[in-house]
């Protein structure tokens, strides 16, 4: 029967990140001693306070539809976030709220995109920009980043990307999967680019921007030049643990944000109004509150590259941000073990999955396929026992 499905959902790949996940957690309800390094979730808990609001809500009967874009109570909060975290100046009006940052980015990409529009996408990217465009009917233009640069495009590759047929670039800092963070600096070079090229407009996904080791976030609307050109995507799954709340929401020029307005009602509508005010809560306190568990990320982040490194052919940058290593593992190209022959990232992922009972994503579906993705978000002790697991299993390859 799936003759009769729709050209638009055939040509939709599911998600990589969400397949392994679902391989190891098949393998591990038939009784195989699986660890799983595949999704990008933060293993804490929600914060107490943050539980507390939403079992507030409950209690304050909030029930009902809220507006599309949001509560204007959170939108304002996030208003006041965004200027106190990012010296980003969005009025409530200019903020939508989704359910999630992906709904997010799909109503974004979905209110400017039209067929055959570009859109610029810095590789490595997260899996799902590419099948949202293809929704869209846009064309993806991918511009190469790779562990020789630690996966940050540079200006001039991204002036030699635009054509008149851009209409969109898409890119996060930090970065999944790279754990890549732009400097102000190096978004300096972005923009003076950006800003010769009106017709172009930049998606900013900052999901991860309270997970920042080293420096302090920066980003790109707050340059006044290109800030009518930006959208900021943002939300409270990671920094706040709060997946399964499902709440982002995007700052951007007020045509924009009227679009997506738009879009979503047409949608979803508004998301629940108990993880609304959960948001709430959590976008309202100090980010020293969720402190705590950016130091244990960077922790095993140290923990995880020290003995990756110690990995014969393994090559890793140090990322500054995010929970992810994306090491190159090309050195096992062309390797075999029991005739079986590593072409691939993603035939290596599947021999560390099925000989070293270990699942991770393969770079292919970042657009970086020497590479793969390693989530640290997971407790020590199982990190270190993955890890020894890749090293045993990668050994045996000859």
């Amino acid at each position: 029967m799936e003759k009769h499905l729709s050209n638009r959902i055939k040509s939709l790949s599911e998600s990589q990140t969400i397949a392994m996940s679902a391989k190891s957690r098949e393998m591990r309800q038939n009784g195989i001693d699986v660890i799983s390094l595949s999704l990008g979730e933060p293993d804490f808990n929600t914060p107490e306070y943050i539980k507390q609001a939403g079992i507030d809500a409950i209690n304050e009967n909030y029930s009902h539809y809220p507006p599309v874009p949001g509560y204007s109570e959170l939108r304002e909060a996030i208003s006041t976030k965004f200027k106190r975290d990012n010296n980003l100046s969005y009025s409530a009006n200019q903020i939508v709220v989704s359910t999630g940052a992906k709904q997010s980015l799909a109503n974004v990409i979905l209110s400017l995109v039209n067929e055959g529009d570009e859109v610029i996408v810095p590789t490595p990217y997260w899996v799902s920009y590419l099948e949202l465009i293809k929704l869209a009917g846009g064309v993806p233009v991918f511009v190469s980043s790779g562990i020789e640069n630690e996966f940050k495009i540079t200006s001039h590759q991204l002036e030699d990307a635009i054509t008149p047929k851009s209409k969109l670039m898409i890119f996060s800092s930090p970065c999944n999967p790279s754990g890549a963070v732009y400097s102000l600096k190096e978004l300096e070079g972005l923009k003076e680019v950006i800003k010769q090229h009106s017709n172009l407009f930049v998606i900013s996904d900052e999901i991860y921007e309270f997970i920042n080791f080293d420096t302090k976030h920066a980003s790109l609307a707050s340059f006044p030049d290109v800030y009518d050109q930006v959208i900021t995507v943002n939300g409270v799954s990671k920094g706040f643990a709060m997946t399964g709340w499902r709440i982002g929401y995007i700052g951007a020029p007020e045509w924009i944000a009227k679009a997506c307005t738009k879009m979503q009602g047409q949608f979803t509508s508004a998301p629940s109004g108990i993880s609304q005010k959960a948001a709430q809560a959590a976008i309202e306190s100090d980010p020293s509150e969720v402190e705590y568990m950016k130091l244990s990320f960077k922790k095993r982040r140290d923990l995880v590259l020290g003995l990756m490194n110690d990995i014969e052919g393994i090559q890793c940058t140090n990322p500054p941000g995010a929970f992810y290593l994306f090491p190159d593992v090309s050195f096992y190209f062309g390797k075999t073990y029991q005739g079986k022959l590593m072409e691939t990232s993603s035939d290596l992922c599947m021999f560390l999955l099925e000989t070293g009972k270990v699942a991770l994503v393969t770079g292919e579906a970042f657009g970086n396929p020497e590479c793969i993705r390693i989530s640290y978000a997971a407790s020590e002790a199982d990190l270190i026992e993955a890890v020894k697991r890749i090293k045993e299993t990668l050994a045996l390859l000859s």
